[in-house]
């Protein structure tokens, strides 16, 4: 079995240490592109993490995404379990009641937009009101004062400072008492499998390792 929990934190060292050189193209509503290194890309992951968690983001919370697919987004897919929430990617393409009541049945607590998808987020708030909306200048327009910036929030993080979110790991217990295999006659072509010295009692700890 696996000694090291299952996370996406391995990924996304792995990308900014061994990988730093390769390329995140995006392309802007306005067709042109932007590129980021994967270096650039695990500093402001670490900076997402970061942002979260100091405006409170606590462990199993729920973070909504309204966003289309660009490096925002991408940072979110991993900024957000590294900080020890749920991701949860709210479908653009439902209509908005369906939306909003898709978030207030999770319990989603902040929010990501992009600055484009404002309009369909304005169309289903009132169903749901999140602790903290996010919203990512995807169009490079400056976000209004009742929002929180995405890049102010990742310029104000430390980065460095970052650490991941404690994992869950489980607790291996030898059996009480391991089970005796069934007798087989002499001669048989039956075979069975021996009985385990250990099992996995279902039971979590948490390590900061």
């Amino acid at each position: 079995m696996m000694d090291v929990p299952l996370s996406l934190n391995h990924l996304l060292d792995r990308a900014g240490t061994i990988f730093g050189g390769n390329s995140i193209v995006s392309r802007l509503p306005d067709k042109s592109l932007r590129r980021h290194s994967y270096a650039q890309y695990h500093r402001r992951t670490r900076a997402l993490g970061a942002a979260l968690q100091a405006l409170g983001l606590r462990r199993g919370e729920r973070v909504a995404t309204l966003c289309w697919n660009h490096h925002a987004h991408l940072e979110a897919y991993f900024g957000i379990p590294a900080a020890g929430g749920v991701m949860h990617t709210l479908n653009l393409r439902l209509a908005p009641d369906e939306i909003g009541w898709i978030a207030a049945d999770a319990e989603d607590r902040f929010l990501i937009v992009d600055d484009i998808l404002m309009p369909l987020y304005r169309q289903f708030a009132r169903l749901h009101e999140f602790d903290k909306v996010i919203v990512f200048p995807f169009s490079g327009a400056a976000v209004p004062d009742e929002f929180l910036d995405y890049e102010s929030q990742l310029a104000e993080a430390d980065a460095d400072g970052f650490c991941y979110a404690p994992m869950p790991r489980p607790i291996r217990r030898p059996c009480a008492t391991p089970a005796a295999p069934p007798a087989v006659p002499r001669g048989s072509s039956i075979r069975t499998a021996r009985p385990c010295c250990t099992r996995w009692s279902g039971a979590w700890a948490t390590s900061g390792a």
